[in-house]
């Protein structure tokens, strides 16, 4: 059983239920290769023994792979898991078509068109694979964020070839977009999609479907039987050009509609134009096949006929000519007998002749179909009495895909009624598809294109991430399918780190240096010393101004500290001044006199530097002759200059100012 948190197929991890539809549930999943949202479609249980089911699943998977158009969902994997099987698409987040016009309810004509030219165009490349979808309603066409539209469901489409699963007293697909002719229990076909696309661009207009019952058998009576209500009528915003394009797709006789989806694509495409917006109403044209009264025939007039195939042969009156021979004289009675029946004979031979003339079949000329659509080619065809036994899908330079390149046998030539005509239909100019070549150098990626045989343009950028030389871009997306011939790839190689010339950083402040380094992607390195240049600026580089850096490299800055500690050493002379003091020993026997004794001066220096202040003393000492002294001022980038002053015996006799 598949559940969210069960991986099938060894790569999709289911993580979430999305819906449930009548025949599967569809569920959104992880490819752990991709790396992408995928969303797996899983049959029911409940019809896994349904061999019908069954195959219509199988056929959806089928059907779904043959078309890769942008407004199709993609089908990226089929598989079976424990024996369910399972489909794995694009995951389209968004919602459906039938809940974006609930939500919006009647879209004006300009969004109708635009979402409608893109359900057509997916649906032609379905016709042009031989494809009818059989079941287009709201329901099935998805529209993602950006109002992009994604067709998905062909769990009910059938090739055109098919026959084994054709019955016409099977009725498929919603029957509020159900045609005419499959309410009458007659089978799908090109016409039958039109009439479908026509009743859901009703639907965009007026925010409804025309046509509402109590039961599914009233809705597809009125389908064939009631007139489409009028759009103009209820919205006077609506053109005629605009209206006239439904009335078109859903003429109750197929032959009434348009004949392509590719000609109702040409028509949406300039319904809005200025000069088409008050064309006049569109009105059927087509034979209307009614039920029509017969006058009864009596039993005694009815005439007897020679059988033929196809075409009735004169009637032969067996009664007149028995009363021409009854009027013959008597008296030859018995002779007239032969002549009768050689009489019979006769007008029976002729009648046989003239009948196996009548219905042999007539020489006819192939009518040339070149450049058709494959359905209107074979309208042609058939209107010739010739019968399209094969279409074979054949490359073309010249014929756009999807028409009609030739015939066999070869427009022009002529050919019996009932002759069968092989189609052949242009599958398109030879594509090849498109790798990845970035990470390559660039002379192996120009190898491996011009094996393609796609032209090639180189183109040079500079690249942080990129090794130089190798391939960065391609101007064509990997997968993509392209006409080599007509096709230019531009490859866009890495030069490498964008080149940095360096310039005089002198001067430039710490800050500055460091916006410049983070502008060009370098590493910046900054040490710091003593000088005379302003503090925080940058004094030094390297490498020097003019070199080339790349991004990434390394550059050196110093930046000043400003002067920092410095000394300055200044001398000074101190004098002595002299003065005498009486001895203590007055009395001195070897003293003749009164003697004296020289008096010791006291020096006090006082400085203020950026380790001294004046409030205490530097230095203190006692001279006695006169003294010079050194005296050493720090100073740093806090303190510049200094001062000083120099006593003696408390007095000051010495100031000044160091720098």
């Amino acid at each position: 059983m598949i559940a969210p948190g069960k991986t099938v197929g060894g790569r999709y991890k289911i993580k979430s239920h999305i819906g449930t539809g009548g025949m599967a549930t569809v569920y959104l999943a992880q490819d752990l290769i991709l790396e992408r949202p995928v969303a797996v479609k899983v049959l029911r249980l409940d019809f896994h023994t349904n061999e019908a089911a069954m195959r219509r699943f199988q056929r959806e998977a089928q059907s779904a792979t043959q078309l890769v158009h942008p407004n199709i969902v993609s089908v990226y994997d089929v598989g079976e898991e424990d024996g369910t099987n399972y489909i794995v698409m694009e995951y389209v987040e968004g919602t459906d078509l039938k809940e974006y016009i609930r939500e919006r309810g009647p879209l004006p004509p300009r969004e109708a068109v635009r979402i409608m030219t893109q359900i057509v165009s997916a649906i032609e490349l379905a016709h042009q694979n031989r494809i009818i979808h059989r079941d287009i309603k709201p329901q099935n066409i998805l529209i993602d964020r950006e109002g992009n539209v994604k067709i998905t469901d062909f769990g009910i489409a059938i090739a055109l070839s098919e026959t084994s699963l054709t019955q016409t007293n099977t009725l498929l697909g919603s029957v509020h977009y159900l045609s005419p002719e499959q309410a009458r229990g007659g089978m799908a076909t090109i016409r039958s999609d039109i009439y479908a696309l026509g009743i859901v661009l009703y639907e965009l207009l007026v925010g409804e479907v025309p046509f509402e019952g109590e039961s599914a058998v009233s809705i597809a009576l009125k389908h064939f039987q009631e007139p489409l209500p009028r759009i103009s009528q209820m919205l006077p915003t609506v053109p005629q050009s605009l209206e006239n394009v439904v009335l078109k797709a859903t003429a109750k006789e197929p032959l009434d509609r348009y004949s392509s989806c590719y000609e109702m694509l040409e028509d949406l495409q300039t319904c809005l134009n200025p000069e088409r917006l008050h064309e006049p109403m569109f009105k059927p044209t087509a034979f209307s096949q009614e039920t029509k009264v017969l006058q009864p025939i009596a039993t005694g007039q009815i005439p007897r006929k020679i059988p033929a195939t196809s075409k009735e042969v004169p009637e032969i009156q067996f009664d007149e000519e028995k009363k021409a021979v009854q009027e013959e004289p008597k008296k030859k009675k018995k002779k007239k007998w032969p002549w009768i029946l050689l009489l019979l004979f006769i007008i029976i031979s002729a009648g046989t002749i003239y009948a196996f003339i009548q219905t042999s079949p007539k020489d006819v000329k192939v009518p040339d179909v070149t450049n058709l659509t494959e359905a209107d080619a074979k309208v042609k065809l058939a209107d010739a009495n010739l019968e399209v036994s094969d279409v074979q899908q054949v490359k073309s330079d010249t014929v756009e895909a999807g028409k009609v390149v030739e015939t066999n046998p070869k427009a022009g030539s002529s050919v019996k009624e009932k002759s069968k005509v092989v189609l052949k239909v242009s599958a398109g100019k030879d594509t090849v598809t498109v790798g990845d070549y970035t990470g390559k150098t660039f002379d192996e990626a120009k190898a491996a294109l011009q094996k393609l045989g796609i032209a090639v343009e180189k183109k040079e950028s500079y690249s942080d991430t990129v090794e130089s030389g190798k391939v960065m871009e391609q101007s064509v997306a990997k997968g993509e399918k392209v006409v080599a011939k007509d096709t230019k790839m531009v490859l866009t190689v890495s030069k490498g780190k964008e080149p940095v010339t360096l310039i005089n950083l002198k001067g430039y402040s710490r800050s500055g240096v460091e916006d410049y380094a983070k502008e060009h992607g370098l590493k910046l390195q900054i040490s710091e010393e003593n000088s005379n240049e302003t503090a925080d600026t940058v004094i030094k580089q390297s490498p020097a101004e003019g070199t080339a850096l790349k991004k990434g490299d390394t550059l050196t800055v110093v930046i000043s500290k400003g002067k920092g500690e410095r000394v300055v050493s200044r001398q000074f002379t101190i004098p002595y001044e002299a003065k005498k003091t009486n001895n203590n020993n007055n009395n001195n026997a070897n003293s003749g006199s009164n003697a004296q004794e020289a008096k010791q001066n006291t020096v006090e220096i006082f400085i203020q530097d950026a380790n001294n202040n004046m409030n205490t003393a530097y230095r203190t000492f006692k001279i006695s002759e006169n003294t010079s002294v050194t005296i050493d001022f720090t100073f740093n980038n806090q303190v510049q200059s200094g001062k000083y002053i120099i006593k003696r015996d408390g007095v000051a006799i010495d100031t000044g100012v160091v720098q």
